[in-house]
C-alpha cells in the first residue's frame, strides 16, 4: 500500500492506504457502509461532538471525584491515616479503565460502537450509584465498586473516539473534533472534584456519587438520540464468536494486566515481603507473555501487531511515560495541598481550576497546529512542558504562596501530557494509520496506555513513598520521593520523543530521496522514447 495525504494532513500523521483501500480491507469483520454519516446541520453536529466529549469529561470526573475528598471518604471508612489504602480509591478505577479498554474497542468494532457507547454510560451510572451506597459497607466494597465503575469509561472512551474516527476524514475538522475531546480532560477532572467536594463538605460524600450516577444515566439516554447510526457489521459465518472476539487473548491479556497492577498497588499496603504479592506479579508477567504468543497466532487478534510500526511504538512509549508521571503529579499535588497546607477539598478544587482554561487553550492550539508540524515535535513539547510542571511541584516549599510554583505548574501541565497535546497527536496518528475496521483498537491502544499507566504509576509511587518517608513520620519527604519519580518518568518521555523525532526525520528524508529518484527515472524514460 502507498501512503496518500490530503491537503490537511500533518507531516507527522500519515494515513496508510487510500480511502478505498481502507474501506475495502474488511476482514475479520465484513463492514458495510463502514463510514458514520455525521449530522448535516451545524447544531446537530455540535450536539453529536458534545455527547462524545461527555465520555471524556465523565471519565476524568470519575477520577477527580475520589481524589478531591479522598481523606473525607477515608475517614468515613476508618482508613484516613493509611496512604497506601487511600491510593486504591483512584487506582482501582484507573486499573479497570486501562485493562478493559482493549476488549471494549474490539467489541465495538464487532457489534457497533454506538451500542457499546450507550451501554458504557448505563454501566457507569449503575456502579457509580453503588459506590455511594458503599458507605454502609466498607472500603473493600468501595474499592470493588470503583473497579467495576471503571469498566464504564473503558467502553465509552474507545468507542467514542472510534465514532469520531469513522465520522471524519483526516484533516483540520477531524483534528479540531479530537482536540475538543481532549479539552474535556482537565474540565472533567475539575468538575468531578468540585461536585464531590461541595457535597462532601456540605451534605454527605455519597451524594457526589449519586449525582454523578444520575448524570451518567441522562447522558446514556441522550446518546441514543444524538449519535447517528453506526452501521452494524455482517459476520463471516465461517468463524465462531470465540474466534472473532479473540476470547483467549481477552482472558490472558486482561488477567495479566490486572494481576501486575494489583501486585504493584497492593505492595505498599502489605509489603513486598508478603509472598502473594510477588507471586501475583510473576503470574501476571507470564500471562502477558502467553497473550503475546496467542495474538501472533490468532485469526482475529485483539491487538493487530501487523499494523504497528516503530513510530507508533515511540508515540505509545511517550504517552506511557507522560501519563504515568501525570498520575503521580495529580495525586500527590492534592496530598500536599490537603495534608501539608491544610487546604479543604473545595478550596483545592478552586485552586485546580486554572487547568480548565489552560487546557482548553492547549487543546485547540494543538488542533490548529497538528496539520502544520510533525507529531514528534508536538510530543516533545508536551513531554517537556510536563517535565517542567512536575519539577515545580516536586521542589515546591510547603509554606510558599499558591501563586508561585503551584499556580505556574497548573498552567503548564495542560500543555504537557494532560490529554491536550499528546492525546490528540497519538490518537490522530493511530486513527489515521489504521484501517476503519481497527478504529476501535486504535482508540483503545492510546486509552489503555493512558489509564493503565496512571494506575500502575500510583503503585510505583506508593512503593517509593513508603520507603523514604521514615515510617510515615516525614510526609513531605515521602511525597517528594514520589514526585521525583514523576520527574524521571517525564524525562524518559522527553528522551523517547527526541528519538522519535530523529526516526521521523530520517524517514521523511528517505521518502524525499525515493521520490526524487522516481521522478528522475521517469524523466529518463520519457527522454529515451523511440523516434
Amino acid at each position: 500500500m502507498h501512503s496518500t495525504h490530503s491537503a490537511d494532513d500533518s507531516p507527522g500523521l500519515h494515513a496508510v492506504g487510500t480511502k478505498q483501500e481502507q474501506d475495502s480491507d474488511l476482514s475479520p469483520v465484513e463492514l458495510t457502509h463502514s463510514r458514520v454519516e455525521r449530522p448535516k446541520s451545524l447544531p446537530r453536529e455540535i450536539a453529536f461532538i458534545l455527547i462524545i466529549c461527555m465520555a471524556q469529561l465523565m471519565t476524568q470526573a470519575g477520577l477527580g471525584q475520589s481524589i478531591a475528598p479522598l481523606h473525607i471518604i477515608g475517614r468515613s471508612f476508618g482508613v484516613g491515616d493509611s496512604p497506601a489504602q487511600l491510593s486504591w480509591f483512584p487506582a482501582a478505577y484507573s486499573l479497570t479503565v486501562g485493562t478493559f479498554i482493549l476488549v471494549a474497542g474490539r467489541l465495538g468494532d464487532l457489534y457497533g460502537h454506538k451500542n457499546l457507547f450507550v451501554a458504557g454510560f448505563l454501566w457507569f451510572a449503575l456502579w457509580t450509584m453503588l459506590a455511594g451506597f458503599a458507605v454502609y459497607s466498607g472500603p473493600i466494597f468501595f474499592d470493588c465498586c470503583r473497579a467495576f465503575q471503571g469498566i464504564g469509561p473503558a467502553f465509552l472512551l474507545p468507542n467514542g473516539v472510534a465514532i469520531l474516527g469513522r465520522a471524519y476524514e483526516p484533516g483540520l475538522r477531524k483534528q479540531m473534533a479530537f482536540s475538543a475531546f481532549g479539552a474535556m480532560a482537565p474540565t472533567g477532572f475539575c468538575f468531578g472534584a468540585l461536585i464531590s467536594s461541595v457535597l462532601a463538605e456540605f451534605v454527605w460524600w455519597p451524594w457526589g456519587y449519586w449525582v454523578m450516577a444520575m448524570l451518567c444515566l441522562v447522558l446514556g439516554v441522550a446518546a441514543m438520540f444524538l449519535i447517528p447510526h453506526t452501521p452494524s457489521p455482517q459476520f463471516d459465518n465461517a468463524h465462531s464468536f470465540w474466534a472473532r472476539v479473540d476470547v483467549a487473548g481477552c482472558i490472558t491479556g486482561v488477567s495479566g494486566l490486572v494481576l501486575i497492577n494489583f501486585a504493584w498497588n497492593q505492595a505498599p499496603v502489605v509489603g513486598w515481603s508478603n509472598p502473594y504479592v510477588y507471586v501475583l506479579l510473576i503470574v501476571g508477567i507470564i500471562l502477558l507473555g502467553v497473550f503475546g504468543q496467542i495474538e501472533k497466532r490468532a485469526t482475529f487478534p485483539l491487538v493487530p501487531f501487523s499494523a504497528m510500526t516503530p513510530d507508533l511504538g515511540f508515540i505509545l512509549g511517550c504517552v506511557a511515560c507522560g501519563w504515568a508521571a501525570f498520575g503521580i503529579w495529580v495525586f500527590y499535588s492534592w496530598q500536599i495541598m490537603e495534608e501539608l497546607r491544610g487546604v479543604s477539598p473545595l478550596l483545592g478544587a478552586a485552586q485546580f481550576s486554572p487547568t480548565v482554561v489552560s487546557g482548553c487553550i492547549a487543546a485547540f492550539t494543538t488542533g490548529s497546529i497538528l496539520h502544520r508540524v510533525p507529531g514528534s515535535l508536538v510530543m516533545m513539547i508536551a513531554l517537556g512542558a510536563f517535565c517542567i510542571g512536575s519539577i515545580l511541584i516536586a521542589t515546591m516549599p510547603v509554606s510558599q504562596t499558591y501563586w508561585a510554583q503551584l499556580f505556574v505548574s497548573q498552567i503548564i501541565m495542560p500543555w504537557g501530557i494532560d490529554r491536550d497535546m499528546s492525546f490528540p497527536a497519538a490518537t490522530l496518528l493511530l486513527s489515521n494509520a489504521m484501517p476503519r475496521k481497527h478504529q476501535g483498537v486504535a482508540a483503545s491502544l492510546v486509552n489503555t496506555i493512558i489509564n493503565y499507566s496512571i494506575s500502575l504509576a500510583l503503585g510505583f509511587a506508593g512503593t517509593v513513598e513508603s520507603h523514604v518517608n521514615d515510617g510515615g513520620k516525614d510526609l513531605l519527604k515521602g511525597y517528594r520521593g514520589a514526585l521525583y519519580l514523576a520527574v524521571g518518568l517525564a524525562g524518559l518521555g522527553v528522551v523517547l520523543a527526541m528519538f522519535f523525532g530523529l526516526y521521523e526525520h530520517r524517514g521523511s528524508r528517505k521518502n524525499k530521496t525515493d521520490s526524487d529518484v522516481d521522478a528522475a527515472s521517469s524523466g529518463q524514460k520519457e527522454g529515451a522514447a523511440p523516434e
